[in-house]
């Protein structure tokens, strides 16, 4: 591979941050102590050894600077940073700690870490601003060349001379002529090993769609003899959006492209982790409220406490859903009758309070240890409702991808809904979970229920 002058960048890194670390050491201690006749001397020397070691090791373990140009962006130079020097502070804290270094001055290392972030990213700053107009006057380049013509290869050819300062500059397309490509064509891939030699080809792209595979077969071989590299084109973008995974069956990898949403790790473990702990820490300090409630639902109104309805969970499958009762007894003879609001006469007075501040829902917790509910999610509905809201509207069949939820966008939003028509409206709010779904988001829906509960604002 002819890499020109690309051997030079990463010497050229280290040598610069190393520079950087010695210069906001120094440049600390000066600003600290206003001298530097003690800066070479113990304790402040071999601290000044363990700066350097530390980073050179730093270097070594995570090779932060060997990286492919489409990944040469600040964003990425100082997410690397950052993790960089978060480990350096961290080491160091332990080294310190380790020996007890009660001498060495908190204010040096903080001023150390602060004038190390700034040179380092100017220094980015100027390495890429340089780089860029380096490549974009035709220095330090890759010369490539696509195979297979079509609009894949059109489309990568457009990206590059969107991004000059990528250095990627284009040979031509190699194919079998037809009617289509001529005079695109700089030639046919029987000529390609020849032309690769004559124009010292360093990257050839092959765009599925457009060659068999044994010319790909053929291109692959021809690669260590020709030294250039071989890249692979796929035209995904008519489903990406719709989730994709790499599965590998054996050395085999498969796309798996199927509509239904991919188990996440960090769903089905951490979100049921912070499941499990909110809901006994609710149980636990909400014991005299959950005894109150409970009392004067009891004493209000003749019936049982709690109510139970079957709902619809995650992937279809039903369970039985808790909630203080709110409504008179038998108030559903008719068969399913969603609720009119508060202005409904088979809701109880008490049951009017406990629906305007959410007190009816928290049962609900049982429902989340059990695993059939999540603290947060879209509301589960019942499936004769759900049969109704599907005719309207059939994205509803996405919600039943999540795990329901007491709490949801759409019951703060919007809250109860007295028809099909409102549990569409509410449907329109719930859609923006299974896409934003995080922890922060989570706790931010949480924060709004809690405000609407202690606002009685609930309907």
């Amino acid at each position: 591979m002819r890499h020109r002058y690309s051997i030079l960048f990463f010497p050229l890194h280290v040598i610069v941050d190393l520079l950087s670390v010695n210069a906001a050491f120094i440049g600390a201690y000066w600003i600290k102590f206003h001298t530097l006749d003690a800066v070479a001397q113990p304790p402040y020397a071999t601290l000044w050894i363990i700066f350097n070691l530390i980073w050179l090791v730093e270097v070594i373990a995570f090779k932060p600077y060997i990286f492919p140009r489409q990944l040469f962006k600040l964003s990425h130079l100082l997410r690397t940073l950052s993790v960089l020097v978060g480990v350096h502070i961290a080491v160091v804290a332990v080294y310190c700690v380790a020996v007890q270094g009660y001498y060495y001055s908190r204010e040096h290392l903080f001023i150390t870490y602060f004038l190390f972030v700034c040179l380092s990213i100017l220094t980015r700053i100027g390495g890429l601003i340089f780089l860029r107009e380096y490549r974009i006057r035709g220095y330090n380049n890759r010369r490539y060349i696509i195979v297979g013509h079509g609009k894949l290869a059109v489309s990568i050819h457009s990206f590059y001379e969107a991004h000059p300062e990528m250095g990627f500059r284009f040979y031509g397309y190699f194919d079998q002529p037809d009617p289509e490509n001529a005079g695109v064509l700089n030639g046919t891939i029987d000529d390609l090993s020849r032309f690769v030699k004559q124009q010292e080809i360093d990257c050839v792209y092959c765009c599925m769609p457009y060659i068999e595979s044994d010319q790909l077969k053929k291109i692959v071989d021809q690669a260590e003899i020709d030294d250039y590299q071989v890249k692979l084109l796929v035209d995904f973008r008519g489903f990406m959006s719709k989730g994709t995974s790499v599965e590998y069956h054996d050395f085999l990898p498969v796309l798996n492209v199927s509509s239904q949403m991919l188990a996440d790790f960090r769903v089905n473990i951490f979100k049921r982790t912070f499941d499990i702990i909110f809901s006994l820490c609710a149980f636990i300090f909400g014991l005299p409220i959950f005894l109150v409630v409970a009392l004067v639902t009891r004493f209000t109104s003749s019936g049982p406490i709690f109510y139970a309805q079957e709902r619809v969970g995650r992937n279809g499958k039903p369970f039985m859903i808790y909630k203080f009762r709110s409504m008179f007894v038998n108030a559903e003879t008719t068969g399913p009758v969603l609720s009119g609001g508060l202005a409904d006469n088979r809701i109880t007075p008490w049951g009017r309070f406990m629906r305007q501040t959410r007190l009816d829902e928290i049962p609900q917790f049982f429902n989340v240890l059990k695993g059939d509910m999540s603290v947060v999610g879209p509301r589960p509905e019942r499936q004769y409702f759900i049969n109704q809201i599907v005719e309207i509207a059939p994205e509803y069949k996405q919600l039943l991808r999540v795990k329901p939820g007491i709490t949801s966008i759409g019951q703060i939003k919007f809250g109860y809904a007295a028809s099909v028509d409102e549990m569409v409206q509410r449907l329109r709010f719930d859609l923006l979970y299974p896409a934003r779904r995080s922890f922060l988001f989570d706790m931010w829906i949480i924060a709004q229920t809690i405000w609407v509960m202690a606002q009685g604002r609930g309907k």
